[in-house]
């Protein structure tokens, strides 16, 4: 799973324009906690990665690799 939602952040991240820094501020969580994410180092606790779904507009399910569907 882990690879998966570091590979979908940073997919999601890019199609919507956003550094790594201006996600973080919009998820209210650190930069460095961000780039862990996306570099596999660490997983998100469950509100900061509903955060992360609600700010990229898809599903935790898509971003955990349970279905292709946004």
């Amino acid at each position: 799973m882990k690879e998966i939602l570091a590979k979908r952040l940073r997919e999601c991240r890019k199609a919507k324009g956003l550094t790594q820094m201006q996600a973080a501020t919009l998820c209210d969580i650190t930069e460095k906690a961000y780039q862990n994410y996306e570099l596999m180092t660490r997983e998100p606790r469950i509100e900061i990665l509903v955060r992360i779904a609600d700010l990229f507009d898809v599903s935790l399910d898509y971003l955990t690799g349970r279905t292709d569907k946004k």
